[in-house]
């Protein structure tokens, strides 16, 4: 499988994230590239809720989505939107954060709403509490490839190693972990939880990443990764914004969990006996 990665550095104008989503499947067709992944929230980043109220619309009506899809078909290509933000159809908070599998004939094959929401306050005085705009996801998914079943999550879901638990039991041997990630965290816990994921799962992890200051003030961290299921870093793009491709050999996976063969190995964790 030959992966391409797109490293964004999206803005606030959702006509302006289309055609940078359009232009890295070209680019990602053209490099001869099976299927591209892209970063969180790839079409609109604005963390002026007010002014992204306006531009945030529906699954149906979302142009970016529209665009991906018509020119995944017109090259024959997958791709891996790592997610948009789309209005929710549900009551609470207006959107919800999801994330797209596309096959080479523009058909959606699979969706996944981010589960675990990024509520904190960081060390440098920034805060950030998304569920007072986005819904919760409630459900995993995974989806069959050519290349093999890929598993879905996204950015902070990363920290709940349960979810990959659950993702590689039901046969995932490519995690996606399309990422937004703050500067400060993304320098101390990027690339440690990005390895401790793919060598818990025995898979490979790939990565897209927002990366460096954006139009609506905030900065990401970038470092877009392909990680092998042994934990090699096989591709880290840094932080400038850009397109690279990376060789990923399915048998890989089965070659790394029959040396250290823990997933056979996992038992069901009980109630903890706490001794007094």
């Amino acid at each position: 499988m030959r992966a391409a990665l797109f490293q964004a550095n999206t803005g606030t104008d959702p006509l302006l994230g289309a055609r940078a989503l359009v232009e890295a499947v070209e680019r990602a067709a053209g490099d001869g590239a099976d299927m591209l992944f892209t970063p969180e929230i790839s079409g609109l980043l604005d963390r002026d809720r007010t002014r992204a109220a306006a531009a945030i619309v529906a699954e149906a009506d979302d142009v970016a989505l529209a665009a991906t899809r018509e020119a995944a078909a017109r090259h024959g290509i997958w791709v891996h939107i790592g997610s948009l933000a789309l209005r929710s159809d549900r009551d609470g908070a207006p959107f919800v954060n999801r994330g797209f599998v596309i096959d080479d004939a523009g058909a959606i094959r699979a969706r996944y709403d981010k589960m675990h929401l990024f509520d904190v306050d960081l060390p440098d005085g920034g805060s950030w509490r998304e569920s007072t705009a986005y819904h919760a996801g409630e459900t995993a998914r995974a989806v069959d490839t050519p290349w093999g079943r890929l598993g879905l999550s996204i950015c902070y879901d990363m920290r709940f190693p349960d979810l990959y638990r659950g993702l590689s039991d039901a046969g995932a041997t490519i995690l996606s972990v399309p990422a937004a990630f703050t500067v400060p965290t993304g320098r101390a816990h990027w690339h440690v939880l990005l390895r401790a994921r793919a060598i818990e799962a025995g898979a490979f992890v790939i990565a897209a990443a927002q990366t460096g200051r954006h139009a609506d003030g905030r900065e990401t961290y970038g470092h877009s990764l392909v990680v092998d299921p042994w934990g090699e870093v096989l591709l880290d793009m840094g932080d400038a914004p850009g397109f690279a491709t990376c060789e990923i050999d399915p048998a890989r996976v089965e070659e790394v969990r029959a040396r250290i063969p823990a997933l056979r190995h996992r038992r069901p964790v009980g109630p903890v006996e706490v001794a007094g």
